[in-house]
């Protein structure tokens, strides 16, 4: 009798998905999945788009799937790059000027230089998640 090989949970796929990275991004890329992470209690991550992805996991009404409603942020990693995608962050009033672009299909983008850049942009971060927490249609 053959035995399948138990499954990775979404936390454990996004781990072994981060040490796989280069040590120049892993510990920014660790330290802003536990920044997210701690935003609140309802983000999940799994990995969406071959990139740690971060979603609300709370109830909502029901919508098709193919908007996304859930996806709060996706990490793009292209070339090393330390880039997070919103979905959906034009419907985010930010002020702060973290979310970049005028992208039509309404996502925005911000760029991390290195792990100062993480840290001095820690709060405007959370800020900004917890401003597109408060806009879920629940």
């Amino acid at each position: 009798m053959k035995i399948k090989a138990q499954e990775l949970s979404d936390k454990e796929q996004v781990t072994a998905h981060i040490k796989k990275l280069d040590p120049s991004v892993r510990k920014i890329v660790k330290t802003l999945r536990h920044i997210i992470l701690s935003t609140n209690k309802e983000i999940g991550v799994r990995i969406k788009w071959n990139n740690p992805a971060f979603y609300y996991t709370g109830e909502m009404k029901p919508f098709n799937p193919k908007e996304f409603k859930r996806e709060i942020i996706v990490f793009n990693l292209f070339k090393e790059r330390i880039m997070l995608v919103f979905p959906s962050g034009a419907k985010v009033n930010d002020t702060s000027g973290l979310l970049e672009g005028k992208y039509k299909d309404g996502r925005r983008i911000t760029i991390f230089k290195d792990l100062n850049d993480v840290k001095a942009k820690k709060t405007v971060l959370q800020n900004v998640i917890k401003k597109w927490l408060t806009l879920i249609d629940k």
